[in-house]
C-alpha cells in the first residue's frame, strides 16, 4: 500500500457556492489522505517591496508558503474568466514565484467552464505559469470540464456527473502516482 500525500488545493474561485467550489469539494471527498486549503482571497496585491530580504511577507503570504512547501502535490481548481486565469489565483501564484515551494512539486490543474471549451484558455495559462515556476505539471492529471453547471448537485455542493467524477478520481491517481 502506497502512502498518502499531502495535497494543498487552490480554488480560483472566491464565489462561496460556485461550480468550481463543488469541483474542488469534490476531489478533496475523493483524495486519500490528508488535504488542506489556502484562503487565496485575504492575499494582498503582490508586491515585491512586501517581501524579500529587507522586508518580512505579510502574515497571509507566510501562510501560504508554509502551506505549500508542506504539501506534497498541489491541485488548483479554477474558473476561466474572459479566456484567462481570474486574478486572485494569478496574485496568489505571483507570491509564490520566487520563494521556491513549487520547484519540483506535482501539480494537477483542473478547469470548469459553462461552455464547451472547459476553461482550455486558463488551463494553458495556469500550466504555463506554474512550469516557469519550476512546478512538474503532470499531464494526465490536468483536466478541462465543460458544462459544468448541470454536472454538479446545488443541494450537496458536489459533482454529481458519474463520468466527472471518474476523470476526477483518475487524475487523483495519477498525481498520486508522481
Amino acid at each position: 500500500m502506497r502512502p498518502a500525500i499531502r495535497l494543498l488545493a487552490l480554488s480560483g474561485s472566491l464565489r462561496e457556492r460556485s461550480s468550481t467550489g463543488a469541483v474542488l469539494r469534490s476531489a478533496l471527498d475523493l483524495h486519500d489522505g490528508p488535504a488542506g486549503t489556502a484562503d487565496i482571497g485575504t492575499l494582498p496585491h503582490f508586491n515585491p517591496d512586501l517581501d524579500g530580504e529587507s522586508a518580512t511577507p505579510p502574515p497571509a503570504v507566510a501562510a501560504l508558503r508554509t502551506a505549500a512547501a508542506a504539501a506534497d502535490a498541489i491541485l488548483i481548481v479554477s474558473p476561466e474568466y474572459a479566456h484567462g486565469v481570474p486574478g486572485t489565483l494569478k496574485n496568489a501564484l505571483d507570491w509564490l514565484v520566487s520563494s521556491g515551494e513549487c520547484v519540483d512539486k506535482p501539480i494537477a490543474v483542473i478547469t470548469a467552464s459553462p461552455f464547451p471549451t472547459g476553461g482550455s484558455y486558463a488551463n494553458a495559462q495556469l500550466r504555463e505559469t506554474l512550469k516557469t515556476m519550476s512546478g512538474r505539471i503532470i499531464p494526465s492529471a490536468c483536466l478541462e470540464i465543460p458544462a459544468i453547471g448541470p454536472k454538479t448537485d446545488p443541494a450537496t455542493e458536489r459533482v454529481s456527473d458519474e463520468a466527472t467524477l471518474t476523470d476526477l478520481r483518475t487524475a487523483l491517481q495519477a498525481l498520486h502516482t508522481a
